[in-house]
């Protein structure tokens, strides 16, 4: 099944995947694991063309990033914004990633909105603003407020999308609030769909009242071999509407993530051509 990527949500905190990598090296290695990643630095500061242009360079020919919008860029940015203007801040964005856009690895700008970001006008012409200053740049759209799929704004949600050329980041998360969203299988863009799953630690998806912990335990969840065959049969679906399907396991607070995507692969039968070649244990021949 050529059509499904399957990663992982950063490259950083896999060890799973690492036998005595550094730090500097470790894109490298995912590589050998996974034809595709999502760029979180990119999130936290709009990054200097020499961080991009390394990247492309340490990953295959065929390899596919997923860059997370800058928080500046998502409402997310807490303090003073470190541009003069929201087109200076799109700009340096778009400037920065523009790398992966000549070398064909960028697979799309996900931009994912936080849970007070609800659906209401100037929320929706935000959007639209979004995506003029995108210019050419495919982006995804992840909500994490109920109302955009509420009964009276579902098709109209779903319809906003594909008439703005927005790519669905189909969810998989805890239901656990208006601060969730439901898992919609629906696809607004022919050529390609995101997934990406969350886990469904529904204690741990909130923000306690105190503390820093919430870190720690929001993604901490292990999918189990049933809930990933629901999984299956959603890709199947959703590979009639969209040609190509990309799926990141962002749940990894435990270190499940690595471990749940290869047990992905396994039950769709995928094996990936053209990854990084793996590096070989001393004495391994």
């Amino acid at each position: 099944m050529d059509n499904l990527l399957v990663g992982l949500t950063g490259w950083g905190d896999h060890d799973s995947l690492y036998s005595s990598t550094s730090k500097s090296s470790k894109l490298i290695e995912y590589a050998a694991h996974f034809p595709t990643v999502e760029v979180d630095a990119s999130f936290y500061a709009v990054q200097p063309k020499r961080n991009v242009e390394k990247w492309v360079s340490e990953t295959p020919e065929s390899f596919q990033f997923i860059v997370k919008a800058y928080q500046g860029m998502t409402g997310h940015q807490r303090g003073e914004i470190p541009f003069n203007s929201r087109e200076e801040m799109f700009t340096a964005f778009n400037d920065s990633i523009q790398p992966f856009m000549s070398s064909n690895k960028l697979a799309m700008v996900l931009f994912q909105f936080p849970p007070w970001f609800d659906c209401k006008k100037e929320n929706v012409q935000y959007l639209k603003l979004c995506r003029e200053q995108m210019k050419d740049f495919p982006v995804a759209l992840e909500f994490r407020h109920q109302s955009w799929f509420s009964p009276s704004y579902y098709d109209k949600t779903l319809q906003f999308m594909e008439s703005e050329k927005w790519i669905h980041s189909i969810c998989d998360e805890p239901q656990a609030g208006e601060g969730s969203i439901p898992t919609v299988l629906h696809a607004t863009d022919s050529k390609k769909t995101l997934i990406r799953l969350h886990g469904r630690n529904v204690y741990g998806w909130k923000k306690p009242a105190q503390g820093d912990s919430w870190r720690e335990v929001r993604y901490l969840y292990r999918y189990n071999e049933e809930e990933l065959k629901e999984w299956k049969e959603h890709i199947m679906k959703l590979t009639n509407q969209s040609e190509k399907i990309y799926m990141l396991f962002n749940n990894n607070s435990g270190g499940d993530a690595a471990d749940n995507a290869k047990q992905m692969l396994q039950l769709m039968e995928v094996k990936y051509e053209g990854l990084a070649s793996k590096q070989l244990d001393l004495f391994e021949f």
